[in-house]
C-alpha cells in the first residue's frame, strides 16, 4: 500500500487554508494548489522549472 502524499503549506501562510500548498514527488512533477487537494490544483511544472522560479523569487523577491 502506498501512503496518500504530502501536501505542504507555504511558510508565508497564516492560519487556515487560503494558501498555497505544494506537492513534490522524487522524479515527478511539482504540484501547486491554493489549497491541499489535488482537484484545486493551479500549476503542474517540472521539478527543474520549480527550482529555478524559487530561486528567482529568493533573488529578486
Amino acid at each position: 500500500m502506498t501512503a496518500d502524499p504530502e501536501w505542504r503549506k507555504s511558510s508565508y501562510c497564516g492560519e487556515g487554508e487560503a494558501c498555497v500548498h505544494v506537492l513534490a514527488t522524487p522524479g515527478h512533477l511539482v504540484r501547486v494548489a491554493d489549497r491541499a487537494d489535488p482537484a484545486h490544483l493551479v500549476l503542474a511544472t517540472t521539478q527543474a522549472a520549480w527550482a529555478d522560479f524559487l530561486r528567482a523569487v529568493k533573488e529578486h523577491g
